[in-house]
């Protein structure tokens, strides 16, 4: 990557590290946590798709009325925001620390030394480190500089697919095991599972485990940071009292995604006088960042705080009507499904068939000319707890009646 600075006797390297600091220097990039997508300078879209049950029996000769199951496509999308960093400083206040490099003759800082510009830079590259790792946990857009861009958690709120434990444990193993087990179980034994926590949380779950008796660390070490086998993930920036468990990964095959545009190379970060007559110098660093979440359904939350953010809702679904009866001579009736999150719908009755809708389904069915009148049960399933069903009887009466 090219990096043009200007007005200055410096090389280049150094602004080359900073850039990777400046894009990927916090803990949840630096652990391989989130998919950083480079380049984005508008928006990107994360495309999603979900298909619904596809096996039956099997028939000879198959038709379009014999289809069964749904392709389901929809999108989030990573919208990043402009942001910078902006400092002015004046060299001549660390004359001491750059004697050495100072030029001779009457202009003693002409130039800022190479030197010189790889100390500051040094702790410019820190506390940016230190701030961007904030944000993308804990970052919310707002219009001051303390609200640059939404972070993981906050896109987190918007999901309405999370899956919120709701228990009342008070130790680490008590909670660590309800989460555990309301991890789906196509994902549990994913070997991008991982579980994340605040460092205080594990330092008191480690406490629990060396209090055992058996079969853990003594006092001197740590243990290690897994349950179950699964991986957990400290977070400096993590809040105290929140464990999510989630798919984690810098490739696309992970849950969490950041987009990032360095935008132009000569531009990112400047190193110039403030005026030609002016001794102050000022760096500045331009940056664009987003973050968001794939699946809500891939994301196990547990909120422990005393003003929990991630609060478990209320699980329902229901179909209006959940009576249906189609005329003898065929025909078809619409039934709306109401439901705190998607939903699966069973298999059609014999003789009926049902169609997916904006709304719920359509029950619809040919002439009844078997003789006897024809009946069913319609299942609808919430995905989110296969406990909560709706179910719709559907009845035919026989040609003649």
């Amino acid at each position: 990557m090219a990096i043009v600075v200007k007005n200055t006797n410096y090389s280049g390297e150094v602004l080359e590290q900073l850039l990777t600091l400046a894009a990927t220097g916090n803990e949840i990039v630096e652990k391989g946590l989130i998919m950083v997508i480079p380049g984005v300078e508008k928006k990107i879209s994360l495309p999603r798709l979900r298909s619904g049950k596809m096996l039956q029996k099997r028939k000879e000769n198959p038709g379009v009325e014999d289809s069964k199951g749904n392709f389901n496509y929809d999108e989030k999308s990573l919208d990043p925001k402009d942001f910078m960093a902006f400092t002015v400083f004046n060299p001549r206040a660390f004359e001491q620390i750059w004697r050495k490099w100072q030029p001779k003759g009457n202009l003693v800082f002409a130039e800022l030394p190479p030197e010189a510009q790889n100390a500051l830079l040094a702790e410019l590259a820190k506390q940016v480190q230190f701030e961007l790792g904030d944000h993308y946990i804990n970052g919310e857009y707002g219009d001051d500089d303390d609200h640059l861009f939404n972070g993981i958690l906050t896109q987190m709120t918007k999901d309405t697919e999370l899956i919120i434990v709701d228990s009342e444990e008070e130790t680490m193993l008590g909670k660590l095991k309800a989460v555990r087990s309301a991890i789906p179980k196509a994902i549990r034994n994913n070997p991008n599972l991982r579980i994340i926590m605040s460092v205080d949380d594990f330092d008191k779950y480690d406490d629990e485990l060396t209090e055992r008796e058996a079969k853990n660390a003594s006092e001197t070490d740590v243990n290690a940071r897994r349950y179950k086998g699964i991986t957990i993930e400290t977070l400096a920036a993590w809040p105290d009292d929140l464990i999510v468990a989630t798919l984690c990964s810098p490739d696309s095959d992970g849950n969490l995604f950041a987009a990032v545009n360095l935008q132009d190379d000569e531009n990112v970060i400047q190193i110039d006088k403030i005026s030609n007559a002016s001794e102050l110098y000022f760096f500045k660093m331009l940056m664009k960042a987003d973050t968001n979440i794939a699946f809500g359904e891939e994301m196990v939350v547990l909120d422990s705080r005393d003003t929990p953010v991630f609060k478990p809702a209320a699980k329902t679904i229901s179909a209006d009507p959940n009576t249906v009866t189609i005329p003898a001579e065929g025909g078809s009736k619409d039934v709306t499904i109401t439901a705190s999150g998607e939903y699966t719908v069973g298999a059609a009755p014999s003789g009926f068939d049902v169609e997916e809708t904006e709304t719920g389904v359509t029950i619809s069915a040919e002439a009844n000319d078997t003789g006897s009148e024809k009946s069913g049960t319609l299942t609808i399933t919430l995905n989110s707890d296969s406990g909560k069903t709706a179910k719709v009887t559907i009845t035919q009466a026989k040609q003649g009646e």
